[in-house]
């Protein structure tokens, strides 16, 4: 079940709620989690932009949440290249939280006063990543950009999905990269997040009313060879986030749905900024052999009014690889 968080009576608290009824997107952008490598989604706004291709909707979760922001912010792709090597670097996890040791080590008397482990427990701190989206979104909010965004984020305690339509967009973003263990949940109006590839990390289901989405996304690589616990443990989560994955995919597919899931050729770590400029030319890529495709269903939006079924022309999905 998926949440649409909108502002409550108080306009302090948000309360899940529908939003008013609206003419659907014609095209969205859907960006998955996959850290550095979610920064392939500049690519392929490039390739729009260069094709005058203009979204009405971007939706992103985890680091595709940041990038897609960008480009929802209404900086050109080149400008957004260039402040997403601001605000994606490995100088963001090296700031170690010196408590984290401590707070391991006592973990079972504070389990004794609830959850509160659960609440606070990060490997990092995450004073860093704040001040860079800070510097980068200032008191921009969802609401107001000039393209939509919707970011995907879990519920801490419950996992289940939550898409913050509103309020603003750096505690969106921050929550959405809530990775457990590396950063702390994030409380946004009271409700505490955490990032949105736990639930889903491809979150299609944020652009469901979209006449046409194209989306992008990775799939976590699995460890050649396992060593020990840590690689072994690697092993499991990365074979059921794909699975998840490819479960929404299908949960989702139709013929103006068109997933792109580029593979790629060597292992990329989660903060490898050294592989944005290869990471670029790979979105860039699948976004070029997408383009005939797309440009055909958007075609097909101006011959259709809005809700009216679209012609398929080669099955329910185009899944496309690079």
């Amino acid at each position: 079940m998926h949440h649409t968080l909108f502002p409550g009576p108080s306009g302090t608290a948000l309360q899940p709620a529908l939003r008013p009824a609206a003419a659907p997107p014609r095209l969205a952008l859907v960006f998955g989690s996959g850290g550095v490598k979610s920064v392939a989604a500049l690519g392929v706004v490039q390739v729009l932009e260069e094709a005058g291709i203009q979204a009405d909707l971007v939706v992103g979760c985890s680091a595709g949440a940041v990038f897609g922001a960008l480009a929802a912010a209404g900086h050109p792709a080149a400008e957004c290249v260039r402040l997403a090597q601001t605000l994606w670097s490995r100088e963001i996890t090296s700031q170690r939280r010196k408590a984290a040791w401590l707070d391991m080590a006592l973990a079972p008397w504070v389990a004794a006063r609830g959850d509160r482990f659960g609440e606070t427990f990060a490997l990092r701190d995450d004073r860093l990543i704040l001040e860079r989206l800070q510097r980068a979104f200032g008191s921009l909010r969802l609401e107001d950009l000039p393209v939509p965004l919707r970011v995907s984020t879990a519920d801490a305690h419950t996992g289940e999905a939550v898409v913050l339509a509103q309020g603003p967009v750096c505690e969106a973003l921050r929550a959405s990269v809530a990775l457990p263990f590396l950063f702390t949940p994030h409380r946004v109006a009271g409700r505490l997040l955490m990032d949105g590839s736990v639930c889903d990390p491809l979150p299609l289901a944020g652009a469901a009313q979209a006449q046409v989405v194209l989306a992008l996304g990775f799939e976590v690589p699995l460890p050649r060879r396992v060593a020990g616990p840590v690689r072994l443990a690697t092993r499991v989560t990365a074979g059921l986030t794909n699975n998840l994955l490819h479960a929404r995919i299908a949960a989702h597919a139709g013929p103006s749905r068109i997933v792109l899931l580029p593979q790629l050729e060597r292992r990329v770590g989660l903060f490898e900024t050294q592989a944005m400029p290869a990471l670029l030319d790979l979105g860039r890529k699948a976004a070029l052999q997408a383009l005939p495709r797309l440009q055909q269903l958007l075609s097909a939006c101006q011959e259709h009014p809005a809700g009216a079924a679209l012609p398929s022309s080669q099955g329910l999905r185009a899944a496309l690889a690079a």
